[in-house]
């Protein structure tokens, strides 16, 4: 038995315009600084105004939201008692508007304890509507909570399908000026939800489509996009809360756990982390032997040519090397700035991470400590896989 969480999903122009239609008495806006220099918090705060409404604001979420700043969060809507909560920003706003929902339920509950086996009772207090400023985590569509322990410099994926959003809006507008570097980043974190939505192995027949055409649509879009074209733009940003809606019923994979590892240790933005990692762990998993990859199927539906399993992982991981180049994005480790010596000297932190990460154990091949630290060695010096 398995399940498919989805909020009510508006989007297409003007789609900010709903917040006017919602029924409450307070709501908390959570975003950052800014995203509140820049109007976009006093755009929502308007339509919440005229919905009869009052509001307050917490804009203090940093990326890579800490445990501590989602107890702060929590704290200020203790005390204001709102009855909606509008996350208005990018994956790590709406992951800490998530966490700061569940303890402001349940402020006996840490946040490093949010799991999907306990109850919370959100709902009771309050909802959630998550309006994403960027194109790629699709959190505003997902269960999952990403948060950062500093002190342990790991990322935590948590996660409980009732945090799913109870409202996402798309609203194009709000990508309108986004910088290229960053339509890049979360473009390819879409592209990696995508591609390890369909080959993780809780892939089901309810997210195979959405992954598949999210794919299709971010190697046509995503181009155009990163070159600052408008249309190209907003089907990113709708690419983006597909491939959310897909892997997010289906889970992600090795290259989130690596990635997860990577992040957490140097402070790389998450969307570069775990694409830099895409078609490394494509090769890897190809190179088990009667793995279940389906890469031959998602190559046949973007339209590139393979007769096998082996042949299309090579063919894929060419294609998503070609669409990071064009991008200007680091093909290994070593071009993200990062000196050998203080690499290795994480080595032990990196593999322990990665392999008590979540998402590791969906991939239809999981490595142990050894494959590990290969696989990051080879990243590190742009190698190929061959193990």
């Amino acid at each position: 038995m398995w399940y498919f969480s989805s909020p009510l999903i508006v989007f297409g122009d003007d789609a900010l315009s709903h917040l006017a239609s919602l029924n409450g008495s307070r709501a908390m806006i959570v975003s950052d600084t800014t995203l509140k220099q820049l109007g976009f918090v006093s755009m929502v705060e308007e339509y919440l105004i005229k919905s009869g409404m009052q509001t307050e604001i917490f804009d203090q979420v940093q990326p890579d939201p800490d445990l501590d700043t989602v107890k702060k969060g929590a704290e200020r809507m203790l005390d204001f008692q709102p009855d909606w909560i509008v996350a208005v920003g990018g994956g790590s706003v709406i992951d800490a508007a998530k966490g700061m929902w569940v303890l402001y339920a349940r402020p006996d509950v840490q946040p490093d304890a949010i799991n999907p086996i306990e109850t919370y009772g959100l709902r009771q207090k309050a909802r959630l509507v998550a309006i994403p400023t960027t194109s790629g985590t699709g959190a505003e569509v997902t269960w999952a909570v990403v948060l950062s322990d500093k002190e342990a410099r790991r990322k935590l994926g948590l996660g409980s399908r009732e945090v799913v959003p109870d409202v996402a809006i798309i609203d194009p507008l709000l990508i309108k000026e986004l910088p290229s570097k960053i339509s890049a980043d979360t473009g390819l974190d879409a592209l990696t939800h995508a591609i390890e939505g369909f080959t993780s192995t809780y892939h089901n027949d309810f997210t195979d489509g959405l992954c598949l055409y999210a794919v299709k649509m971010v190697f046509d879009y995503l181009p155009n996009a990163f070159r600052g074209d408008a249309e190209a733009k907003e089907k990113m940003h709708y690419a983006a809360t597909i491939a959310g809606l897909g892997f997010g019923n289906s889970m992600a994979a090795l290259a989130h756990g690596l990635g997860h590892a990577l992040g957490a240790v140097f402070d790389i933005p998450h969307g570069r982390a775990v694409a830099l990692f895409l078609p490394y762990t494509i090769e890897y998993c190809a190179n088990s032997p009667g793995a279940e990859t389906r890469y031959l199927d998602l190559c046949r539906f973007i339209g590139l040519p393979a007769e096998d399993e082996k042949q299309a992982a090579k063919i894929l991981a060419e294609k998503v090397r070609e669409l990071e180049k064009n991008l200007n994005q680091p093909l290994g480790i070593a071009d993200l700035g990062i000196d050998r010596s203080a690499f290795e000297a994480e080595m032990e932190r990196l593999v322990d991470n990665a392999l008590n990460d979540t998402q590791t154990i969906m991939s239809t091949r999981i490595p142990d400590d050894k494959e590990l630290r290969y696989l990051f060695q080879y990243a590190f010096e742009g190698k190929t896989i061959d193990f």
